[in-house]
């Protein structure tokens, strides 16, 4: 499934300021959807590195809306990017489908149970407050994220209602972010579904020195080595050039050019 992002903030690395009126996210979730989106991710606070916090009412103040003109026009799935509980409560009110909680439901385990009453998936991201190096970054992020499914089921949630997000370019060095996507196929042990998100990301500017807009076919290249390895999702800023990469990965890995 492509996941096509829609920031409605004023600082994402990226698009920053992009989206912020009604008829810019109408427009914008037109032509992700007319581009191969099956979701789209609204965010409404910034993850890049040393980006500034939002408060609860700000970030109420451009997700609800956002999640208010999509559905005015339409049924595609809506995902929330955020770890308020708060947020996803309003925003599953509003007309969103699930959530995409950076923080794997550390910070308030809450969210999950707001999932849990809305019948909502939850997607649980790779992150830790602080980085330490790894020892083997694929154990030690299969442990940190028991630990949110833990929680998650503790909140009332099904398993089945789960997804998993390897978290690259968070609490992670370039290498830790390539050993992630190398090593992918290590968290189909959980038996959930699996998301990456690598659009865009610093690492990929490392190794291609471009600014952000010009890495969408470096994206891309992440896209299908994920596929290979086991990814059902895959969350983009171009979802055109992604959906074209994955239909042909697709195709490669089932050997047919048909979909059963």
């Amino acid at each position: 499934m492509m996941m096509g992002i829609l920031n409605v903030t004023p600082d994402s690395f990226s698009d920053g300021g992009s989206y912020m009126t009604r008829e810019d996210i109408i427009a914008q979730t037109k032509k992700l959807i007319a581009d191969g989106a099956d979701i789209i991710d609204v965010g409404g606070e910034s993850t890049r590195p040393g980006h500034v916090p939002v408060t609860l009412e700000e970030e109420l103040k451009r997700v609800i809306p956002a999640v208010e003109a999509i559905r005015s026009f339409s049924d595609v799935l809506i995902s929330v990017d955020t770890w308020k509980e708060e947020v996803a409560r309003q925003a599953l009110i509003a007309g969103a489908d699930m959530i995409n909680d950076q923080w794997a439901a550390t910070r308030e385990p809450e969210i999950a149970r707001v999932c849990a009453v809305f019948d909502a998936p939850l997607i649980l991201m790779h992150n830790r407050e602080e980085y330490t190096p790894y020892t083997d970054v694929m154990a030690e992020m299969k442990d940190d994220l028991q630990k949110s499914i833990d929680i998650a089921l503790d909140k009332g949630m099904k398993y089945d209602q789960l997804i998993l997000d390897p978290g690259v370019g968070f609490a992670k060095t370039e290498d830790d972010n390539l050993m992630a996507i190398q090593g992918l196929q290590e968290l189909t042990s959980f038996s959930l579904p699996i998301l990456l998100a690598t659009s865009r990301k610093g690492f990929l500017g490392k190794l291609l020195d471009v600014p952000a807009k010009e890495r969408d076919v470096a994206t891309s290249a992440t896209t299908v080595s994920g596929i290979f390895s086991g990814a059902d999702m895959v969350r983009v800023h171009n979802v055109k050039v992604n959906k074209e990469a994955a239909v042909v990965a697709d195709a490669i890995k089932r050997g047919s050019l048909t979909v059963d």
